[in-house]
C-alpha cells in the first residue's frame, strides 16, 4: 500500500470515528430485540456459551497482543530504514562530477577523432589509428565505470523505496484495536509515521530520476565510443589485409589533400601526451615497481663495486666489469630493457621513453670503453632511432613528412653501406650487431621505394622498424653481457654453499651468456619489433586467446596467463629470496678480519625468507585467482601425506624455525656440535651448513643440530679460558718466575684482563715443579695465535732471566759388588 492510501485510509478513518459518527451509530433501544430470558436457558447451554464467549475473547486478546507485537517491530524497522535512507542520501550522489566527466570525456573524444572521424585526409594512417583506438578504450572504461557507478546508486535507491513499501504494506499495520481510544493513538501513529516518511519517499524519487537521467547521457556516450571503436577496429582489419596498398600519388606528383603541418603536429602532441597520461594512470603499481627493482639492482650492483675495490679486485679498464663502472646506469639498462615486457600494449611514447633513457644509460657506460669509431656509430644510430621516432609519433600523413622521411631513409642507406664495406669489424665486441646494421640498411631502402610510389604506411612502418631494429638489438646484446657480467661477479664473492645462486650454474658463465640468454633475446626483438606493423595484433591474438582462454578441470576453472603469472610471481619471490640471502652471507673476499667482523640479521634470514615465499605464495594464489577451498583440500592431503611419510622433513622444517626464534645458534657463531668445531655458515629450511677448521661443509639437518649437544662459543662473547703447564727447575726462584709470567700475559693486548690472567704452582713432578697459567682470549679465533706467541715469550724470558725449563730425567744409580781377586788355591 502507498504512502498516499495510507494518509487517505487515515482520514477516512478519523472521521468514521468522529463523536458525532460513533453517536449515529448507535443501536435503537426501542426497536432491539428483547434478550431472552438467560433464566430459560439450561445449565450446559450456559456453560457452553460461556465457554465460547470466554475463548473467542481469548483469542482476541491473542490477536491484538500479536498484531500490536508485529506493529511495534514494524514501526521500529520502518524507523531504521528512514534512518539508513536519511545517511545514504546525505552522500548525495557526485551529479555535477558526473556531468564534468562527461564533458571531459566528450572533448577528449572529439580530440582523438581528429583525423580518423574528423579531417580525415585521403587515407587512414596506422600510427593515428592505434593511439584512437588507446584513447577511445580508456575513454570507455572510464564511461562505463561511471554506469556501474550509477546503476548501483539506483538499484540502492529502488532498494530503499522497496522496503519501505513493503514495511508500509504489512497486514498487521491494518488490524485496528477494538477500544476507540487505542484506536485514536494508533491511527496517530501511523498519521506520524506516514508524515515521516513522505519527503524520503520523494528525495529518493527524485534521486532516482536524477540518476536515470544521468545513465541516459552515460549510456549514450557508452554507445558512440563502442561504436567508433567498432569502425576504428575495421579500419585496422582493412589495413592489415591490404598492406602494400597505395594510399596517396607518386612522390613527385601533387598531393590531393593539403592540412597544414603544424595543426597536425598540435593534434598529434596532444594525443600522444593523453594516450601517455592515461596509460600511466592505470599502471601506476607497474611504474612503482619498474623503480624499485631498479633501486634494488643498484644496491646489488653497488654491493659488488664495493667489494672489488675494498679487495683491489677492480680493474682501469673494466674488462669483464664493465656492469660495475656505473652501477645506477647498468641498474637502469638492465631492469628498463626486461621489465618493459611487463607493459602490455603500451603507447609509443612511452616505448620511446624507454629507449631514450636506456641509449643514454648505455651512451655514458660505453664512452671511453669501445673504441671511437663504434662509439660514433652508436650514436649515429641513436640520432637516426630518434629521428625516426619523433616521425613516428606524426599521426597524419602529409607532404612535408614524406619528403623527411625519403630524405633521413637515403641517408641510412648510406650511412649503412658505409658501415658495411668500411670495416673496423675487428673492433666490434657484440658481432651480432653488424647483422642489425645490415639488416636496417635493407629495410630503409624498401621504406624509400615505398614512399616514393605513395606506399606511405608500410613506407613509414620500414622506416621506424629500420633504426629500432639496431638500436633494440644493441641494448639487448649488452644488456644480456651486463648480467652476465653481473651474475659472473657475483659467482666470484659468493660463498654460500649453494655454487648455483639463482639457479644458474656460475661454473658455466664466463664472457660468452648462456644460449637461453640469446633465445630471450630475439624472442624480445620480434615481439618489439612487431609492434610496428599493423598485422601483428591479429597474428598475435589467436596465441592470446590460448594463453587467455578459461579452461575446466573438474570444478576449478583456470587460463594458462593465470598459471604464468602464478608460477611468475613464485619465482620472483623465490629470486628475491635468494638475493636477500645472497647479501647477508658472509663474503669469502670481506675486507674485514673475519674474527671482527659484525653480526649479521644471521637465524632471523631464515625468516625473512619464509615471510618473502609466503608473501609470494598468496601474492600468486590472489593473481591466479585459485579458489581458497581448492588450496584446503591440498592442504589436507599434504597432512596425510606429513602424517605417513614426511615426518623427518617436517620435523627438520619445524627445528628450523625453532633455531630461528630461540636463536641458540645464529649464522656466524662458532660452534662444536658433537666432538666437531667450525662456523655456523646458514640455516636453510631443511639443513643447517657448519664451515669446520679443517675446510668442509658439514650439512647438518636441523632437526640432528637442534637434539645434539651443542656448544656455541659465541653467546659466551666469543671468549674461551685457555691453561698452558709449565715445569721450572727445582732450584728456581718461584716467585720471581710468578711475575715473569704475570708480566708477559698482561703485556698480550689479546688476553682479557678481566677476568685477570692467574699462575698457580700446582705440583711437584719428578723432575720439575710445575706451575699452570689461566687466561681468557678475548676471541676464539686468537687461541692458537695466543698460545703460541705465549710460548716463544715465556722459553725467552727464562732463558733471559736464568730460570731452567727440565725435561723429564731419572737418576739411575748401579750398585756393583766386590770383585777383589782372591788368591787361586792350588
Amino acid at each position: 500500500m502507498t504512502l498516499k492510501k495510507i494518509i487517505n485510509f487515515f482520514l477516512c478513518c478519523t472521521f468514521v470515528l468522529s463523536p458525532g459518527f460513533l453517536y449515529a451509530q448507535k443501536k435503537d433501544s426501542l426497536n432491539s430485540r428483547p434478550t431472552p430470558d438467560s433464566s430459560q436457558l439450561n445449565f450446559v447451554a450456559k456453560m457452553q456459551a460461556f465457554a465460547k464467549n470466554a475463548s473467542k475473547k481469548s483469542a482476541d486478546e491473542f490477536n491484538a497482543d500479536k498484531a500490536a507485537i508485529s506493529q511495534i517491530k514494524t514501526f521500529e524497522e520502518i524507523k531504521q530504514t528512514m534512518q539508513k535512507a536519511k545517511i545514504y542520501l546525505k552522500g548525495k550522489l557526485d551529479t555535477p562530477g558526473t556531468k564534468v566527466e562527461l564533458q571531459e570525456i566528450e572533448r577528449d573524444f572529439v580530440l582523438s577523432g581528429d583525423g580518423v572521424f574528423t579531417n580525415k585526409g585521403t587515407t587512414q594512417t596506422f600510427r593515428n589509428l592505434t593511439a584512437t583506438s588507446k584513447i577511445l578504450a580508456e575513454l570507455l572504461n572510464k564511461a562505463n565505470a561511471r554506469k556501474v557507478r550509477l546503476e548501483v546508486r539506483q538499484q540502492e535507491l529502488h532498494q530503499f523505496r522497496y522496503q519501505l513499501d513493503s514495511l508500509l504494506s504489512v497486514p498487521a499495520l491494518f488490524k485496528f484495536p477494538s477500544d476507540s481510544t487505542t484506536l485514536m493513538k494508533y491511527l496517530q501513529k501511523i498519521k506520524v509515521i506516514a508524515y515521516e516518511t513522505g519527503p524520503i519517499d520523494n528525495t529518493l524519487n527524485v534521486a532516482s530520476n536524477n540518476i536515470q537521467t544521468l545513465l541516459n547521457q552515460v549510456n549514450m556516450t557508452v554507445f558512440k565510443l563502442e561504436s567508433s571503436l567498432e569502425e576504428i577496429d575495421s579500419y585496422q582489419k582493412e589495413m592489415a589485409n591490404h598492406t602494400f596498398k597505395r594510399e596517396f600519388n607518386n612522390l613527385w606528383e601533387p598531393q590531393a589533400y593539403y592540412r597544414p603541418f603544424g595543426e597536425i603536429l598540435n593534434f598529434s602532441k596532444i594525443k600522444g601526451l593523453l594516450t601517455l597520461s592515461f596509460y600511466a594512470e592505470n599502471n601506476t603499481g607497474k611504474l612503482i615497481v619498474l623503480i624499485l627493482l631498479i633501486i634494488t639492482s643498484f644496491i646489488y650492483l653497488r654491493s659488488l663495486k664495493h667489494i672489488y675495490i675494498d679487495n683491489k679486485l677492480l680493474k682501469s679498464s673494466f674488462e669483464g666489469q664493465l656492469v660495475l663502472r656505473y652501477p645506477l646506469l647498468s641498474a637502469m639498462l638492465i631492469v628498463i630493457s626486461l621489465f618493459q615486457f611487463f607493459f602490455l600494449s603500451p603507447p609509443f611514447i612511452l616505448n620511446v621513453i624507454f629507449w631514450l633513457v636506456s641509449c643514454v644509460c648505455l651512451s655514458i657506460i660505453f664512452n671511453a670503453y669501445v673504441s671511437k669509431y663504434w662509439m660514433r656509430i652508436w650514436l649515429l644510430m641513436v640520432l637516426l632511432f630518434l629521428i625516426s621516432a619523433f616521425g613516428n609519433l606524426v599521426l597524419q600523413a602529409s607532404r612535408i613528412e614524406r619528403w623527411f622521411m625519403l630524405l633521413t631513409s637515403m641517408f641510412a642507406v648510406i650511412a649503412g653501406l658505409a658501415i658495411l664495406l668500411k670495416g673496423h669489424r675487428e673492433e666490434l665486441r657484440e658481432k651480432w650487431i653488424i647483422w642489425s646494421i645490415a639488416f636496417m640498411t635493407f629495410l630503409e631502402l624498401v621504406s624509400t621505394i615505398a614512399n616514393l610510389f605513395g606506399r606511405y604506411n608500410i613506407a613509414k612502418t620500414l622506416f621506424i622498424s629500420g633504426f629500432l631494429n639496431v638500436i633494440i638489438a644493441i641494448l639487448f646484446l649488452w644488456t644480456i653481457r651486463l648480467i652476465n657480467e653481473g651474475l659472473f661477479l657475483a659467482f666470484n664473492v659468493y660463498s654460500g654453499q649453494d655454487r648455483k645462486l639463482f639457479y644458474l650454474n656460475f661454473e658455466r658463465v664466463g664472457n660468452r651468456a648462456p644460449a637461453l640468454f640469446y633465445i630471450l633475446l630475439i624472442l624480445g626483438w620480434i615481439v618489439l619489433f612487431g609492434r610496428n606493423f599493423p598485422a601483428f595484433d591479429y597474428l598475435s591474438e589467436p596465441l592470446q586467446n590460448f594463453f587467455s582462454q578459461e579452461r575446466t578441470l573438474g570444478n576449478y576453472t583456470f587460463s594458462i596467463n593465470n598459471m604464468i603469472l602464478f608460477f611468475t610471481i613464485m619465482g620472483i619471490s623465490v629470486l628475491i629470496s635468494k638475493i636477500v640471502s645472497f647479501f647477508a652471507s658472509d663474503k669469502q673476499l670481506s675486507g674485514t678480519d673475519s674474527k671482527h667482523e659484525k653480526r649479521g640479521i644471521g637465524s632471523w634470514l631464515l625468516l625473512v625468507r619464509i615471510s618473502i615465499l609466503c608473501i609470494g605464495l598468496f601474492l600468486a594464489i590472489a593473481a591466479a585467482g585459485i579458489p581458497i577451498d581448492r588450496i584446503t583440500i591440498v592442504l589436507g592431503a599434504l597432512g596425510v601425506g606429513i602424517g605417513f611419510g614426511l615426518q623427518t622433513l617436517v620435523n627438520n622444517l619445524v627445528s628450523g624455525l625453532i633455531i630461528a626464534f630461540e636463536k641458540p645458534v645464529n649464522v656466524g657463531d662458532i660452534v662444536d656440535v658433537d666432538g666437531q668445531g667450525g662456523k655456523m655458515k646458514s640455516i636453510g629450511f631443511r639443513s643447517s651448513v657448519i664451515s669446520t677448521w679443517d675446510g668442509a661443509d658439514l650439512v647438518m639437518p636441523n632437526g640432528d643440530l637442534l637434539n645434539s649437544h651443542l656448544v656455541n662459543w659465541s653467546l659466551g662473547g666469543n671468549r674461551k679460558r685457555i691453561s698452558i703447564l709449565i715445569g721450572i727447575a727445582y732450584d728456581a726462584d718461584l716467585e720471581k718466575a710468578r711475575t715473569i709470567l704475570s708480566e708477559i700475559l698482561n703485556n698480550d693486548q689479546r688476553i682479557s684482563k678481566n677476568p685477570e690472567p692467574a699462575v698457580q704452582f700446582e705440583q711437584l713432578s719428578n723432575s720439575s715443579i710445575d706451575l699452570r697459567i689461566y687466561f681468557w682470549t678475548k676471541h676464539i679465533g686468537d687461541i692458537s695465535a695466543t698460545r703460541s706467541d705465549l710460548i716463544i715469550a715465556i722459553v725467552a724470558a727464562f732463558k733471559a732471566n736464568g730460570i731452567a725449563i727440565p725435561f723429564p730425567q731419572q737418576d739411575i744409580y748401579l750398585h756393583h759388588a766386590d770383585t777383589t781377586d782372591k788368591p787361586a788355591e792350588e
